[in-house]
C-alpha cells in the first residue's frame, strides 16, 4: 500500500492514522474497528476487553521503575462523521484516502478525512506500541458511537476502567486545555401533511442551495455560516405566500451534529405565475449572496422540471413552511460565566419527506447550563405542537464541569510551559465531548480534554494540521512521563 503520509512526524502515529483510514468505520457501524483493535492488542500480547456495545479498553503494564505511578486513561472515539460531496464514497467499503495538501492533512475525493477523532485513536496506538516512553500504567479507552448518540459512553460499565486520570484526545485546538463541555438533546419532529393531485394548468421548479461551508453544530455554530434549509424554506415562505406555491417534495441535511450544507425541493405553481417566480427567485439569490458574507461559495439554482402527480395542498404547504421559517437556528445565548463562549444554541439539522405528505425534522440543542438546554428542546416542542406535529426528544446527554484545580490539569499546564515557554488556554467547549458521562460512571475521574489543531470537522473540506499534530504528540508523551 501506497504510504501517503511517510515523512510527516511522528512517524509511528502517523502510520497508524493512515491504517486507520483503510478501516471503515462509520457510527454505529464500527465492527471492523473494534475487529482491528482486538487484533491489534493480539499481536502485541496486550490485555484487552471489549464490551457489549464495542467500546474496547487496551492495558499497557507501567515501564521499569514506573509501576506506583497512577493508571492514566487516554480516551478516543473510533466512530467518524461520513460526509461528501457528491455521493461516489462507500463510507462502509471505501477507504478513505489522506492527503498533503502543505501544512494540512486532508482527504481526497471531497470526503471527511476521520481524524475527528481518528488522530486520537492513533495516538493510543503508538503509545501502546513505543517502547521509549517511560510511562506509569496505562489505559486505552476506545468508545463506539461518540458522533451519532454517545451509544458508547452511556452503555460504559463502572467496572471497565481502573484508572481514574482521563486524558480525552478529541479537541480541535492545539495549545488549548479543555475542562468542560457543553451537554446537548435531540429533539424530533413528524409533521403530517395532506398530498393532492397537482391541478391543470400548474408546471413545477426544482429549488436548490447548496456550496455552504456546513461544519460541527457545536463548535462551529458562531463562525456566522448559513443553513441550507433555512436559506431554502425562507424563499419557499416567501413563493408560498406570493404565488401559491405548493411543496412536492423537500430534503435537506444529513446528520445532526452538522451544519447543512446542502437543501432542495420541488415546488408546484400555476404556470402564469412563472416569470414572477423567476424574477422573485433572482432577487433572493442576490441578497442571500450579499447577506452570507461567510459563505463565498453560496450557490442557489432554480430549474423547471417534470410536472410530478401530486403536492402537499394548500394548507399543508403554509403550515409546513411557517413552521420551517419560525424554527430558530443558531447562537440563542452567549455565556456570563466564560466570555466568549456559547452557552446555548440550537441546530436544525435535516428535513425530508419520510413519507408521502409526512416531513420528519431532527434538530438538536446544546447548552452548557442543563436548564437552558431543555428550555431551547422545550421551545421546539412548542412550537411545531402549534403547528400540529408530534415532538419527541432522546435522553440527551449532559455537560461537563469545569475543574479548575485538578492537579492533572496543573501538571499539564506545567509540562506545556516547560516545553513550549507559555501557558496553554484553559477553556471550556461548546461541542458535545463524552466526559461528562465518564463523570457519571466515575465520580472520582480527573478529566483534560486536549488534542491538534483540526478544522471544519463533520464537512468535506476537514483537516488537520501536520505541525500541530507533532506539537501535540510531544505534550502527550511528557504528561505521560511525568504523571
Amino acid at each position: 500500500m501506497e504510504r501517503r503520509l511517510a515523512g510527516l512526524a511522528p512517524a509511528a502515529l502517523w502510520g497508524y492514522f493512515e491504517e486507520i483510514c483503510g478501516v471503515p468505520r462509520p457510527s454505529k457501524r464500527e465492527e471492523k474497528m473494534t475487529a482491528f483493535l482486538v487484533e491489534f492488542a493480539g499481536k502485541r500480547g496486550l490485555e484487552y476487553r471489549v464490551d457489549e456495545v464495542g467500546n474496547v479498553v487496551i492495558r499497557k503494564p507501567a515501564t521499569g521503575g514506573r509501576e506506583s505511578a497512577p493508571v492514566v486513561v487516554l480516551q478516543a472515539h473510533v466512530d467518524m462523521v461520513c460526509e461528501q460531496d457528491g455521493e461516489g464514497h462507500d463510507f462502509d467499503r471505501d477507504p478513505i484516502i489522506p492527503v498533503v495538501n502543505g501544512e494540512w492533512i486532508a482527504a481526497a475525493g471531497g470526503t471527511t478525512l476521520g481524524a475527528d477523532d481518528g488522530i486520537g485513536v492513533a495516538a493510543c496506538l503508538a503509545v501502546l506500541s513505543a517502547d521509549d516512553i517511560h510511562h506509569g500504567p496505562l489505559e486505552c479507552l476506545f468508545t463506539v458511537d461518540e458522533e451519532s448518540g454517545m451509544t458508547g459512553a452511556f452503555a460504559l460499565r463502572p467496572d471497565f476502567l481502573q484508572g481514574r486520570m482521563l486524558l480525552n484526545l478529541d479537541s480541535e485546538d492545539e495549545g488549548e486545555l479543555f475542562i468542560g463541555c457543553a451537554g446537548g438533546i435531540d429533539t424530533t419532529i413528524r409533521l403530517d401533511g395532506h398530498n393532492a393531485p397537482v391541478p391543470q394548468g400548474y408546471i413545477a421548479a426544482r429549488a436548490e442551495v447548496s456550496g455552504l461551508l456546513g461544519g460541527h453544530s457545536g463548535d462551529d455554530i458562531n463562525k456566522g455560516r448559513g443553513n441550507a434549509i433555512k436559506i431554502l424554506s425562507h424563499l419557499l415562505w416567501k413563493l408560498n405566500n406570493a404565488h401559491g406555491a405548493r411543496v412536492a417534495t423537500i430534503e435537506g441535511g444529513d446528520k445532526r451534529n452538522a451544519i447543512p450544507r446542502a437543501a432542495r425541493a420541488v415546488i408546484t405553481f400555476d404556470k402564469q405565475c412563472l416569470h414572477p417566480i423567476v424574477a422573485a427567485f433572482n432577487a433572493y439569490a442576490v441578497e442571500m449572496k450579499e447577506t452570507w458574507i461567510a459563505e463565498p461559495g453560496i450557490s442557489l439554482t432554480l430549474d423547471t422540471v417534470e410536472t410530478p402527480g401530486t403536492a402537499l395542498d394548500g394548507p399543508s404547504t403554509a403550515t409546513l413552511l411557517n413552521a420551517l421559517q419560525a424554527c430558530p437556528h443558531g447562537v440563542l445565548a452567549m455565556s456570563c460565566r466564560v466570555p466568549g463562549l456559547v452557552e446555548t444554541s440550537t441546530n436544525l439539522a435535516s428535513v425530508r419527506f419520510e413519507d408521502e405528505g409526512r416531513a420528519l425534522i431532527a434538530t438538536s440543542q446544546r447548552s452548557d447550563v442543563n436548564s437552558e438546554k431543555m428550555n431551547a428542546a422545550d421551545a421546539l416542542d412548542a412550537l411545531f405542537r402549534l403547528a400540529g406535529a408530534r415532538v419527541w426528544h432522546n435522553d440527551g446527554y449532559p455537560g461537563w464541569t469545569p475543574d479548575a484545580g485538578s492537579a492533572l490539569l496543573q501538571v499539564m499546564i506545567d509540562s506545556h510551559e516547560r516545553l513550549f515557554g507559555k501557558k496553554p488556554v484553559v477553556r471550556s467547549i461548546h461541542a458535545g465531548l463524552e466526559c461528562g458521562l465518564f463523570l457519571e460512571k466515575y465520580p472520582d475521574m480527573k478529566m483534560v480534554s486536549f488534542g491538534p489543531t483540526l478544522r471544519d470537522v463533520h464537512s468535506p473540506r476537514e483537516r488537520v494540521h501536520a505541525g500541530s499534530v507533532e506539537r501535540w504528540w510531544r505534550h502527550l508523551v511528557d504528561i505521560l512521563e511525568t504523571i
